[in-house]
């Protein structure tokens, strides 16, 4: 079964940092796109981050640029969200999400819109206050 995993959320104070962590099972990354998404109490879901597995070509939304990145490791089975310089208006649950390249393709693969995702994970919850 496919599945993702995120986790590495909790609570922070403002200025610090947090990594996330989005793992595969039944899977690995290969030819996938992999987002972070948040959803923060009464706003919409909104994109964070997302890189291609092939390219690792990436994507930051404005609000994070500066402050984050994203990486996938070695085995291509897990991506990392780094976040520093955390705020106030970054609480939120953040979600993992896979798409697959859909064939044929041609250049970076990296969606930034939530419908282009099929897999998503749970969800970890990022709480950032004093």
């Amino acid at each position: 079964e496919v599945q993702l995993q995120a986790f590495g959320g909790g609570w922070v104070q403002p200025g610090g940092s947090l990594r996330l962590s989005c793992a595969a099972s039944g899977f690995t990354f290969d030819d996938y796109a992999i987002g972070w998404f948040r959803q923060a109490p009464g706003k919409e879901r909104e994109g964070v981050s997302s890189i291609s597995s092939i390219d690792r070509s990436k994507y930051y939304a404005d609000f994070v640029r500066g402050r984050a990145a994203i990486s996938i490791g070695d085995a291509k089975d897990t991506v990392y969200l780094q976040l520093n310089s955390l705020q106030l208006e970054d609480t939120a649950v953040y979600y993992c999400a896979a798409s697959r390249r859909p064939t044929p393709y041609v250049g970076p693969y990296y969606p930034t819109s939530a419908w282009m995702y099929e897999t998503w994970g749970q969800g970890t919850l990022v709480t950032v206050s004093s």
